[in-house]
């Protein structure tokens, strides 16, 4: 079996798993269906040469890869430990059970046409990033669930990347810590995450869209719970009395501004996104995103919040609506700003898989934000696939094998300039 070949099989064999996480559940992990590609991580991970690979109680699986630099390149010796992380739950709003991977071999350029659902089509003139990918292998859902390459796709990459050291004991390294994590995508992922017990020094999630792209810049992130309360009496009699808190909450939310919501914003903008509601005449709750890259929009966008309520309170002055702002997570840039050399050595390892390296911003959140201020800085690398949540995912393999080269040379620079020396320092690789 080919490198390549096998990373494909890794890919197919852990996007087939059903590891959708629950918010509503109180136990980490979240759901108990995400054990096992934690499980099978763990064994995978000893075949690839980390003996002690292990899962704890909280569903975090944890693996060295210790530094082979002999005695004679004693100077590379202060490689600091490196981690890779990537996460093993999918997003709980998109089906990931009994997802059916669909290799498109040579691609040809035309809309592809999922063969579980013939209405979900990825349209080329829609991905832009398609026409790129002539002749290569497109991987897809067959369009009844989403793929999951967000973040299994990283999870191959990174045991790949180990395989091939392991394989090639001459290409050398530092001491490279492993975390393959639960429940990312309810905000979860860095809960039980022990920094210390980790022990790496600077790490990289591996959970980016697109290809030679590094992102060392995430939203500032609060949620937002909106209570109503109104006053319940019989439809019959209610003439003056009924205080209807279903339509005072429509009524707020219709007002608030249509052109902040994520469907019409992009790039640097902020957004107000309403992601739940539920409730009665008496009582109702609605949960919103709150999105910007700086405190000072995200203030903004908390005062639109607030301004609303009270207009819709002038409107509906026997109701009452109360605002519960919860903080999430922050820009990691604050953090990623102080180490430069986070996003020179990506940039580097990016520019000697033969791509030029785009450094971007990550419209939404990563494990890396939360982790970059519990004191571990983690920018976030692209693992190759598009369009994630979605049953239009799709993840070409080439940009997967890209991927590995990334993550090989990253750990290249890392030896090499870990020294004053390190100019003149060349890996085997």
């Amino acid at each position: 079996m080919s490198n390549r070949e096998r990373l494909l099989s890794h890919f197919i064999r852990y996007v087939k798993i059903d590891t959708q996480s629950d918010a509503s559940s109180p136990t980490s992990p979240s759901t108990k269906k995400q054990w096992e590609l934690l499980n099978v991580l763990v064994k995978d991970l000893v075949e690839a040469g980390l003996k002690d690979a292990a899962v704890n109680k909280n569903g975090y699986v944890m693996a060295t890869l210790p530094s082979n630099i002999p005695i004679e390149h004693a100077a590379f010796g202060k490689t600091p430990p490196i981690g890779l992380l990537a996460h093993v739950d999918t997003y709980p709003e998109t089906s990931g059970t009994d997802v059916r991977p669909q290799l498109h071999h040579n691609y040809d350029g035309r809309d592809l046409v999922l063969p579980g659902d013939t209405s979900v089509v990825i349209r080329a003139a829609e991905e832009p990033r398609l026409t790129s990918c002539l002749g290569m292998t497109i991987i897809t859902s067959d369009g009844t669930t989403l793929l999951g390459a967000d973040d299994k796709a990283g999870i191959a990459e990174i045991i790949e990347a180990l395989c091939r050291l392991s394989e090639k004991p001459s290409r050398l390294h530092g001491p490279i810590r492993i975390a393959f994590t639960p429940d990312e995508e309810i905000g979860r992922g860095p809960d039980h995450f022990d920094i210390k017990e980790f022990g790496a020094a600077f790490a990289y999630t591996v959970d980016g869209s697109g290809v030679g792209e590094v992102e060392d810049e995430t939203f500032c992130a609060n949620s937002v719970e909106v209570t109503v309360l109104g006053s319940d009496v019989h439809p019959g009699y209610a003439k003056g009395k009924l205080i209807n808190a279903i339509r005072v909450s429509a009524d707020f939310i219709s007002s608030l501004p249509r052109e902040l919501t994520p469907e019409n914003t992009s790039g640097r903008e902020g957004f107000i996104h309403p992601i739940e509601i539920n409730g009665n005449v008496s009582r109702m709750t609605a949960k919103f995103l709150v999105r910007d890259f700086s405190e000072k929009g995200l203030k903004v966008l908390e005062k639109i919040l607030e301004t609303t309520a009270s207009e819709t309170r002038l409107r509906h002055p026997s109701s009452h609506i109360d605002i519960d702002i919860v903080s999430s997570y922050r820009n990691m840039r604050q953090v990623i700003d102080d180490h430069p050399e986070l996003i020179d050595y990506a940039e580097e390892a990016i520019r000697r898989t033969g791509l030029t390296p785009k450094r971007t911003a990550v419209r939404g959140g990563t494990d890396g934000a939360r982790l970059s201020f519990m004191g571990l800085p983690t920018p976030n690398l692209s693992n190759g696939s598009m369009n994630f949540h979605s049953k239009k995912e799709w993840i070409p393999l080439e940009w997967m094998e890209k991927s590995v080269e990334t993550i090989l040379h990253l750990l290249d620079v890392w030896v090499e300039r870990s020294t004053a020396s390190g100019a003149q320092f060349k890996n085997n690789s």
